[in-house]
């Protein structure tokens, strides 16, 4: 009877102690969910703050671009001396793709709230980083087509004799630099974003 007792009591001891150890197991695995969950949503709440800051470059690029136009106070009578955007294809490009990028930044900002609201959800932080990754290369093509004709404006080009403008024409000139630095901002916000989406999808 004793050795019955003894190999009785051995599994009940095996087993409550199993059972003990099991709502353990299940914490800690809650805890590291819960972490990254957290380290997740931190992410698309700066997220979405970047997108604010890109729309704000983007349109102030466009914008200043746009409203760039100047006429000099003098003219003769066959002959008004004018610049504006309109006048080159490249600013006429920039124009349009700043744009394009400030009305996809704004229709991407219900897919970063998404982000905020299920942090751990792949499929829209992996759409972000896709749209994200074309539109900077988008503004990039733009910022860099404007830079090189600003530039030529600033300060000529004696090989092909370009002759600057910026002297005659100075408020012209102050605005499409502006508006190339502004699109340049953007760019490295978008740089960020891209960055963000990519640190996100690998703690997933």
């Amino acid at each position: 009877m004793k050795n019955e007792s003894a190999f009785i009591d051995v599994p009940a001891e095996s087993s409550s102690a199993m059972k003990g150890k099991a709502p353990l197991i299940g914490v800690a695995k809650d805890h590291t969910t819960s972490g990254s969950d957290g380290y997740n949503r931190g992410l698309s709440i700066f997220d979405f703050l970047l997108r604010l800051a890109a729309i704000v470059a983007a349109s102030v690029a466009a914008g200043t671009m746009f409203t760039s136009d100047e006429t000099l106070p003098f003219f003769t009578q066959f002959l008004q001396f004018e610049a504006g955007y309109d006048d080159l294809p490249t600013f006429q490009f920039f124009v349009i793709a700043m744009s394009m990028v400030s009305g996809y930044i704004v229709l991407s900002l219900p897919i970063s709230v998404v982000t905020i609201v299920r942090p751990l959800a792949t499929a829209p932080r992996l759409l972000l980083l896709v749209l994200d990754t074309a539109v900077m290369g988008l503004t990039m093509a733009a910022a860099s087509s404007a830079a090189a004709i600003s530039y030529v404006a600033h300060n000529g080009n004696q090989n092909t004799n370009w002759l600057p403008i910026c002297q005659q024409f100075g408020d012209f000139c102050q605005k499409t630099s502006g508006a190339v630095v502004s699109s340049f901002v953007a760019v490295v916000f978008f740089m960020i974003l891209v960055v963000l989406s990519g640190v996100a999808l690998k703690r997933h």
